[in-house]
């Protein structure tokens, strides 16, 4: 049981689009924004850096575009040291939404990083399913990056975090339960700025990030971007005209096990640090009722396996600890 509380957010922004130093500054600037609220977990949204590419809802397959998108891409752990000083400096941890570049390599996934109060990265989870037009982008990733963690300084409660439509996989959900999980990153796209989605994305959403607080008996940070102009802008210039994204969107608030709004929902196209207190002892109350990892698994009546093999050949050097390099 946890007697513990802390401080955390869930950052509602949008990135420098296509831009990924800016990005990663702005990373910065947050963490540091964060530190003024006395938070203590941040979590951001979707590849936040360099940012959702967008472009392949927008225009036909071009490896070329492919191509400037991993450039901009993250290598893990070469490009993350001002986000681990940052952390470290201000003892917050965080849970980060990257596109990840494969080290000395070309490959890229759509990843979460997550990076504790000392600035260790405690480890990386690569989605593994891109969605629909993702797939021109993202490889799968492995079952070996399905975990959670538990940061040092965070008194032992255990964080795991998957992507956008990721949650839809009730397989990878399941994963994250029965390793004790206490908090959730869910992180998103402005998926109600695409064509087609404007009714739909924020009620599919809530419903997910929902669904897992209560089956997980966890609190959920629900992080989502919206699209701004530099995103439009960059689209427009280097792709041409489109009329399938249009500016807004996004969906981010803080839910408890219960499905309560502890914080949020906030949709405005404005940056913003959604709030909220979290108080682990709340949990034995909620978990007295249901225990997805107890009780309510009925492992007599259900069988549940996950493949954690690593798959590709940088995914133990990417699963951490890897220590922050203060040099």
């Amino acid at each position: 049981m946890l007697n513990k509380k802390i401080k955390a957010a869930a950052v509602h922004a949008a990135p420098v689009y296509m831009d990924k130093a800016a990005s990663l500054r702005k990373v910065v600037s947050l963490i540091t924004q964060a530190a003024g609220q006395s938070v203590e977990l941040v979590a951001f949204p979707e590849v936040f850096v360099p940012g959702f590419p967008y472009f392949t809802n927008c225009y036909a397959p071009n490896a070329a575009t492919v191509a400037l998108y991993s450039a901009q891409s993250v290598v893990i752990p070469d490009d993350l040291g001002d986000v681990q000083a940052a952390c470290a400096t201000h003892k917050i941890a965080v849970v980060l939404g990257v596109s990840e570049r494969m080290r000395n390599g070309h490959s890229l996934f759509n990843s979460i990083v997550t990076i504790d109060a000392d600035g260790t990265i405690l480890g990386v989870h690569r989605k593994v399913q891109p969605t629909w037009a993702e797939r021109l982008v993202w490889g799968q990733g492995s079952g070996y990056t399905l975990r959670t963690y538990a940061p040092r300084e965070g008194g032992g409660y255990r964080i795991g975090g998957l992507a956008c439509w990721e949650h839809t996989i009730n397989g990878a959900r399941q994963a994250l339960i029965d390793q004790g999980q206490h908090v959730h990153v869910g992180c998103w796209p402005a998926l109600d700025t695409l064509d087609g989605f404007e009714k739909a994305a924020c009620a599919q959403i809530e419903a997910l990030m929902k669904t897992h607080a209560l089956t997980a008996q966890v609190f959920v940070l629900c992080a989502s971007t919206y699209v701004d102009e530099t995103c439009l802008r960059w689209m427009e210039e280097n792709l041409g005209p489109q009329d399938k994204v249009k500016a807004g969107g996004g969906w981010t608030a803080i839910i408890h096990p219960f499905c309560t709004f502890l914080a949020g929902p906030y949709t405005e196209s404005r940056d913003e640090l959604v709030v909220a207190e979290i108080d682990f002892s709340q949990l034995n109350l909620v978990k007295a009722y249901v225990d997805g990892a107890g009780h309510y698994k009925r492992p007599e009546v259900f069988r549940f396996d996950v493949d954690m093999t690593p798959r590709w050949k940088d995914d133990p050097d990417i699963v951490g600890p890897i220590p922050y390099n203060k040099a």
